[in-house]
């Protein structure tokens, strides 16, 4: 079976990844700074874990080492917010480490790199559902970072012949999702339901956004290594809830009667966004395997071990 080297595989949705990549008896390499992945979150006795952060010279000397055969690219600085107040820090990470990546994999023969992409790219939906084509306009330098590296991989392809699939991933939640910071809502409060807690809602609640459940979002990297090449793919369910309607449907795994408070909206938030994944289902042979109600009983599940630890 190929070797597949994943960057960033000890976070959140790259730890996934590597799971499902052993369940399919793929060949891995994990390389992860830990600085937010977490060394517990994979099994070390079943990969090749390299404690190294991707602008550094030692990653060269690692896929020179183990030479894989794809890259799947999942390392970056994730939020929004850090990326306004220090663009320097993002553009470094996402942009030089992710070139570093690129320029690797073409010293070393990597076939296909599969690029984890943002709904940043697009900025405010100019209509719904948004499809591939529709407008890119970044609000953020994380999103523009995201939208700079789909461009050098497609310039890759012309320069250096390296095969590329970008999944563009809408809101994805699920077990191991960090909670701190800009964490994801569904993670926020399925833990601060746990405790007990009293949860905030920016603005009315009635915003909207596409969840997709992170072992989904696994499935269609894993399948992008032999599918979709050169393509950009939206990775969502195509279906939207209110963020209201999500704390509901939370409170109620837990049964919890807790109210929810609200406070001022955050500037800049986006009201409404839902994926279009049509081209994904097509051109991987992916679609989701998870309902928000499957894949949120999981999470609650999850989140509850964590808070009887």
């Amino acid at each position: 079976m190929s070797k597949v080297l994943v960057t960033g595989g000890c976070g959140f949705i790259g730890s996934h990844i590597v799971e499902k990549l052993l369940d399919m008896k793929y060949e891995v390499i994990v390389v992860d700074n830990l600085k937010t992945g977490k060394i517990e979150n994979i099994d070390e006795n079943k990969v090749e874990f390299y404690n190294c952060d991707i602008r550094s010279e030692v990653f060269e000397r690692i896929v020179s080492k183990t030479k894989p055969e794809f890259i799947i690219h999942q390392a970056a600085q994730v939020s929004v917010t850090a990326s306004i107040k220090n663009i320097v820090y993002d553009t470094d990470v996402n942009i030089m480490g992710s070139i570093n990546v690129i320029n690797v994999a073409k010293n070393n023969g990597v076939k296909k790199i599969v690029f984890a992409s943002s709904a940043a790219v697009y900025g405010e939906p100019q209509y719904l559902p948004i499809d591939e084509i529709h407008p890119i306009i970044p609000l953020s330098p994380y999103g523009l970072s995201k939208y700079t590296i789909e461009n050098y991989l497609k310039l890759a392809k012309e320069c250096y012949g390296i095969d590329y699939t970008i999944l563009r991933y809408s809101n994805v939640y699920g077990p191991r999702q960090d909670t701190k910071g800009e964490g994801g809502v569904v993670a926020i409060f399925t833990e601060q339901l746990a405790k007990n807690e009293e949860c905030s809602i920016y603005g009315d609640g009635m915003q909207t956004r596409d969840f997709v459940f992170v072992k989904d979002v696994a499935d269609a990297n894993v399948k992008a290594l032999e599918n979709g090449d050169n393509s950009t793919l939206n990775i969502s369910t195509s279906q939207r809830i209110s963020i209201n309607d999500l704390y509901s449907l939370i409170k109620e795994q837990h049964c919890r009667s807790i109210s929810p408070s609200y406070i001022d909206g955050r500037l800049g938030d986006i009201k409404h966004s839902i994926l279009s994944n049509k081209q994904a289902r097509s051109e991987l042979s992916w679609d989701v395997s998870y309902t928000l109600d499957q894949g949120i009983k999981e999470t609650v599940n999850y989140y509850n071990e964590l808070v009887l630890v």
